[in-house]
């Protein structure tokens, strides 16, 4: 048996419309889940038939709803070479309050221009949750999106990562094309 905690305001859309969003991921994954009220999630990854990997993906897949992804976006954990980071701003900032408000609003940027732009570009997903901000991307454009991210916990301008991030989109798309740099 293993088990995940996720922010209990989180459970309610790990569950989703009448537990639509939790039928979906059991049979994706092929694994029970046990969710209590807490955030606390149940499964046995040694049931017979499961396969070892997908257990390392339903973790990340967890995470992911936990740290605040639309669980369709969290999904896309189940396809290979996609991975789940996540980034604790608090080994950036530390404890002060404020500045973890002002480094989210950097990250997140006026109208979410700055997480739009940076999904956009990398085709990474990004999520901005508590203290965390968290990125689904495969293993060519997450790099990327990372190194952008942490060039603004570093304080670099917005427009200095927009131009990384324009420098990088041919890499990107020829990775996409599925040709190895």
């Amino acid at each position: 048996m293993r088990s995940v905690r996720i922010p209990g305001d989180r459970v309610g859309t790990l569950i989703g419309k009448k537990g639509e969003t939790k039928r979906a991921i059991e049979k994706i994954s092929g694994i029970r889940l046990r969710i209590d009220e807490e955030g606390e999630i149940l499964f046995n990854d040694e049931a017979e038939g499961t396969d070892p990997l997908m257990a390392l993906k339903i973790i990340d897949v967890l995470k992911a709803v936990g740290r605040g992804f639309n669980p369709d976006r969290a999904l896309r954990l189940f396809e290979d070479d996609e991975y789940l980071e996540v980034i604790d701003l608090k080994d950036v900032v530390g404890d002060r309050p404020n500045q973890l408000g002002r480094i989210r609003g950097r990250l997140i940027g006026a109208d979410g221009k700055t997480r739009r732009i940076i999904e956009e570009l990398t085709g990474c997903y990004m999520s901005v949750y508590g203290n965390t901000v968290s990125l689904i991307g495969n293993s060519v454009s997450l790099p990327v999106a990372k190194h952008a991210i942490e060039l603004i916990l570093n304080g670099s301008e917005h427009a200095t990562v927009y131009h990384y991030l324009e420098n990088q989109r041919p890499r990107l798309r020829i990775a996409e094309m599925g040709f190895d740099l």
